[in-house]
């Protein structure tokens, strides 16, 4: 990102944190009663800033807040996530809630154009804000709060570790106001459900004549991954099941930092979707996929892809080959290859092996101890001379290894960050490795890491000028 990007992502920040503060001196002053009314329209005003400054700044694809109507009863109104509402005559039933800043917004949306019904019951399909932070807006005196028996414990680690994993999250998306909101209905992790469904069984039940079906599909997205499914309609409702593009090799590791997700649970969980044969999926970001033979061959192919992907990583541990091998060394066949956008095959041979082997690699005494490389790098650089090494680090990108090179610059910019030589190549490095990424795999998360890297050596580089 240029400077100038940044002082416009910075502008993004500082006018969305000024809002979310009024929101919560608001919030305070009104009643009770009064509370839902003033948080959703201070919401729907922070959550149009926020969208009109990204689109303006291209900081990021906005997906407008739009409705789009699925069949006589069901209406999904769009956005960063997704919400839908399926209307009988007994109530209305609505599937994850979006983000807190477009929830508001959304429902209003889905209102002026469903039938006014009470919400009988709320599905979220995880934990994860963008996911079940409208469901304040949305809840009313009686509404079911459905969910998976693990959310509870998801939303709390999450909520527990929010100090944390709020700012490495930024460095991915660097949009996010500097900390996260603590109060009123755009908070985190206050979500209390009512019913909880358990991994391999439902909750079946009937409304307005209508059949529905809450499925467990754990696996891609997380321990507390629900679904929907409509039996006489064939429509399912995947939340992130299948992630926000459809197909794609699934985000078994995710960069921003959370538990470890089993691929054999997502095989099951993929095989079980595969035996309701649905004529359509609605995910929770992005568009519907209609067509029950195309839904059945990208699915089995997602599920051979992960299943190719695990059995390559035990085999390679049975053979005694290390993980960095097995990282550069398994690669999908052309007959399962997918999208990588969104989850990396590398990164998730990566996963699979530490979620079987834990991080002890058993390749140098040092891993079981206290004591990071870094230690020793000043010393490195003492004995060889940061010059050198700089050299060296030039050498192996002139000869196409940019990671070894990044190597090398590590230890000599942990003795002196504001090496000028040192910071130009690792820019270099980082260019390189920017550049192959969008060639070969385009996964956003790679991409933004990379780009927030460039970022930061540039800064380092004007610092080290003005010295």
């Amino acid at each position: 990102m240029s400077d100038s990007g940044s002082i416009r992502t910075r502008t993004v920040i500082l006018g969305a944190a000024a809002l979310l503060v009024v929101v919560g001196v608001i919030f305070f002053l009104v009643s009770d009663s009064a509370q839902k009314a003033v948080s959703a329209r201070a919401a729907e005003a922070v959550g149009n800033y926020a969208e009109k400054m990204m689109e303006e700044n291209s900081i990021m694809e906005v997906i407008p807040v739009d409705v789009r109507q699925i069949n006589d009863y069901i209406f999904q109104a769009t956005g960063i996530s997704n919400t839908v509402l399926i209307s009988t005559q007994e109530g209305n039933v609505v599937f994850d809630t979006g983000l807190a800043i477009q929830a508001a917004k959304q429902k209003r949306m889905l209102e002026e154009v469903a039938p006014d019904q009470p919400v009988t019951h709320i599905i979220l399909s995880h934990s994860h804000q963008d996911h079940a932070g409208g469901t304040p807006f949305w809840a009313e005196e009686g509404s079911e709060i459905v969910t998976h028996r693990q959310f509870p414990e998801e939303q709390r680690y999450l909520k527990q570790l929010e100090p944390y994993l709020y700012q490495r999250n930024r460095l991915l998306f660097p949009w996010m106001p500097e900390s996260p909101p603590e109060v009123g209905f755009m908070a985190y992790g206050h979500v209390v459900p009512t019913t909880l469904v358990d991994d391999y069984s439902s909750l079946v039940f009937e409304q307005g004549g209508v059949r529905f079906e809450v499925l467990p599909m754990p696996g891609a997205e997380g321990a507390d991954n629900l679904t929907l499914w409509l039996p006489d309609e064939k429509i399912f409702f995947a939340g992130d099941f299948f992630g926000p593009y459809f197909p794609q090799f699934p985000n078994i590791f995710t960069m921003r930092g959370e538990k470890f997700r089993k691929p054999i649970e997502y095989i099951e969980s993929l095989n079980r979707v595969l035996a309701l044969e649905p004529e359509m999926v609605v995910p929770s970001h992005l568009d519907p996929v209609v067509g029950r033979e195309r839904i059945r061959e990208e699915v089995t192919r997602i599920r051979d892809a992960v299943q190719y992907v695990h059995d390559q990583v035990v085999k390679g541990m049975i053979e005694g080959k290390t993980v960095y091998q097995l990282m550069d060394e398994i690669h999908l066949p052309p007959e399962l290859d997918l999208s990588q956008k969104h989850g990396k095959v590398s990164w998730a041979v990566r996963s699979i092996w530490e979620y079987y082997a834990t991080w002890f690699h058993m390749e140098s005494t040092t891993e079981l101890y206290s004591v990071p490389r870094s230690a020793v790098y000043a010393d490195l650089v003492d004995t060889a001379g940061a010059d050198r090494l700089t050299q060296k680090a030039q050498e192996y990108i002139a000869s196409g290894k940019p990671v070894h090179a990044l190597h090398v610059l590590e230890v000599t910019l942990e003795s002196q960050p504001n090496h000028r030589a040192a910071l130009e190549a690792r820019r270099e490095a980082l260019e390189i490795l920017l550049a192959r990424a969008k060639a070969e795999t385009a996964n956003s998360y790679e991409l933004r890491w990379l780009n927030h890297r460039i970022e930061l050596t540039n800064q380092q580089l004007g610092e080290s000028r003005a010295q």
